[in-house]
């Protein structure tokens, strides 16, 4: 593994850079509606934090793809038929949680809508959420791990471990915070009843 490559630590930084980055923006965006002001709804502002939101994940995948580039394949590759099916696996079971994940969601319960106020009537709890609690997340590791293996890069499966342990910590911010927006909207609904 080569530390020296800057592309290595690109990748590192665009990984810590996303969800920082929009667990910061989002929560101004509760607090204090900067985006909903600045676009002058909040489904625009929702629909605006989106496209930041795939764009830069986007710019993560490259940055990922070109720090792999940059490596040695240095992993010990599988035994065969693994050395193929493993990672295509990954990949396309990650993909399908990721993808059905935001079909379920829908784009403001995707790209953080709860903060903008654009709250979901119900938890979901079909799949992708009946097996997992963050499909998103799980799925985007998988795909990272799979291109990892496919590629046969220790540099990936360091990247790909540091993305797992990014996302646990950013889930530890945005687990309770969607927690306390809901449960706030439960009371509203509550008070308004008595």
């Amino acid at each position: 593994m080569d530390l020296t490559q800057p592309s290595f630590w690109l990748s590192i930084a665009s990984i810590a850079f996303n969800p920082t980055a929009w667990n910061i923006v989002a929560r101004n965006e509760y607090h204090n509606k900067t985006i909903t002001r600045l676009f002058g709804s909040q489904k625009a502002g929702c629909y605006f934090l989106a496209f930041m939101i795939f764009s830069f994940g986007m710019l993560r995948d490259n940055l990922f793809h070109d720090a792999l580039a940059s490596q040695p394949a240095s992993l010990p590759s599988l035994a065969k038929p693994f050395d193929t099916y493993l990672p295509i696996a990954l990949v396309a079971s990650g993909q399908i949680l990721v993808v059905t994940s935001t079909w379920a969601l829908g784009i403001t319960g995707t790209f953080l809508g709860n903060y903008f106020g654009i709250l979901m009537d119900a938890r979901i709890e079909g799949f992708p959420f009946n097996i997992l609690t963050n499909p998103m997340y799980v799925g985007s590791t998988m795909c990272f791990l799979g291109v990892s293996l496919w590629f046969q890069s220790i540099a990936g499966l360091v990247i790909t471990v540091y993305m797992y342990v990014v996302y646990v910590v950013a889930l530890r911010f945005e687990g309770p915070f969607t927690d306390m927006i809901y449960a706030k909207r439960e009371e509203e609904r509550a008070a308004k009843k008595q």
